[in-house]
């Protein structure tokens, strides 16, 4: 069984969603990105996704487009990002993911970088403005080296799109419950349990929902109804509110990641 299937059936069994947690690779800087990755891994996270940091980044909202900035002004690179999940792969064996665009892993040659991908330990690729239409020398690619490749699934996906999706999807999909792009949210989209039967109907893979879910309320929302919960920018906030002061950083990321994760059950204690 691969990482990926692993922490699906991990979490069934112990009758709750996953927690797939967030961070852009190298913000603030190399050595306190790795220390947050721990922090979040200690504090119970499934998945990891690492966002691979890009002058361009069309489906982020501020809060990931300054941590992008923030890991490329420090001097992070590909080959960086690379080594990266290398240390994190060093410490632990939960699924890594890289969230990130087609033209960072295509420009300098597609095998070759996948290669790497895997060679860093990386379990698969979520490439945000990758179309499944245009996804095929990705995928022949990708299962080359054993990746999975994860496809998002947005409330206006139709059902042409998603039989489309379920041809091509591997590891799990990911529903982004809300139109635009990525940030904190107030509330939890309306309508997730049509849209979980919805997308299960169509693809028989786990499906994690993400985009605006900041607080321990919405975990456990999002959790009673799908495979796995996804938090980014309520993560990314705790290293921007403390930048200069990594202790400082990891004590507020290790406190939100403790809090989000107690909502994991439906129903809690």
């Amino acid at each position: 069984m691969d990482r990926i299937s692993a922490a699906f059936a991990k979490a069934r069994s112990e009758n709750r969603a996953c927690f797939v947690a967030y961070l852009c690779a190298g913000d603030p800087d190399f050595e306190t990105s790795v220390a947050c990755c721990r922090e979040l891994v200690e504090a119970g996270t499934d998945i990891l996704e690492l966002g691979v940091p890009f002058s361009d980044p069309v489906a982020d909202g501020l809060t990931n487009q300054l941590a992008a900035q923030r890991a490329l002004e420090s001097g992070m690179t590909l080959e960086k990002v690379y080594e990266l999940a290398r240390e994190v792969r060093g410490f632990t064996d939960i699924p890594i993911i890289f969230y990130t665009y087609y033209n960072l892993v295509y420009a300098s040659g597609l095998s070759r970088n996948l290669a790497k991908v895997r060679e860093a330990g990386v379990d698969g690729l979520l490439t945000l403005d990758l179309p499944p239409e245009e996804a095929g020398e990705m995928l022949e690619a990708s299962r080359a080296e054993g990746l999975k490749n994860i496809f998002i699934v947005a409330p206006t996906t139709t059902e042409r799109r998603l039989s489309k999706i379920a041809e091509v999807a591997s590891g799990f999909v990911y529903y982004v419950s809300r139109e635009g792009v990525t940030g904190e949210r107030d509330s939890v989209a309306s309508g997730l349990k049509e849209a979980m039967a919805r997308i299960r109907k169509a693809i028989d893979l786990p499906t994690v929902v993400g985009f605006g879910i900041s607080r321990r309320e919405h975990v456990r929302q999002v959790a009673a109804v799908a495979d796995g919960v996804v938090v980014g920018s309520a993560l990314v906030n705790c290293i921007r509110d403390h930048l200069g002061d990594r202790e400082a950083i990891l004590r507020a990321l290790r406190a939100k990641a403790d809090d989000l994760v107690a909502g994991l059950r439906a129903t809690e204690p």
